[in-house]
């Protein structure tokens, strides 16, 4: 994160938070499409402010507490308020998802499940959840397929 710093303070460049990652199985996120890409690790996704919330879910027993960046948030590092972006995860799975769904009290991308990181084995380590419980519109089957987990890579077309 300090090399980001530096090098746009040399550039006088204003960069959304991000990390350069010296060690590329440190990157978490890979959002694209504005021009060069911008890579998040852990501490540069909390850095952008933590939110939790409380739901079930239909892929987990209970009520679960997510903690991740809210989707709001992240987009708004890029300036994208209208369109729509690609949320893509590990095994190639796509979903294009409205830059609509980014509202406050809405999806995060949650790194942590009941306050421990998630695994690959348990839809991580990124999972894109909305809050289920607290709005009928999200429990329906088009909010379910934007759902995505082992998330990696956001593609945004501007």
């Amino acid at each position: 994160m300090i090399r980001n710093a530096v090098v746009g303070l040399i550039l006088g460049l204003s960069l959304p938070s991000a990390v350069i990652a010296d060690d590329p199985s440190e990157i978490l996120l890979t959002v694209s499409g504005l021009g060069d890409p911008v890579t998040y690790d852990r501490e540069a996704l909390e850095a952008l402010g933590a939110e939790s919330f409380e739901t079930s879910t239909i892929w987990t027993q209970g009520t679960q507490t997510f903690t991740g960046v809210s989707l709001v948030k992240l987009l708004g590092n890029f300036e994208v308020d209208k369109g729509q972006f690609s949320a893509t995860a590990i095994n190639d799975y796509a979903v294009a998802i409205p830059v609509s769904d980014a509202v406050e009290g809405g999806p995060i991308i949650a790194y942590e499940m009941n306050g421990a990181p998630m695994s690959v084995r348990d839809k991580g380590p990124l999972w894109l959840v909305y809050p289920y419980d607290a709005n009928p519109d999200y429990r329906s089957e088009v909010i379910y397929s934007r759902s995505i987990w082992q998330l990696d890579r956001i593609d945004i077309a501007k």
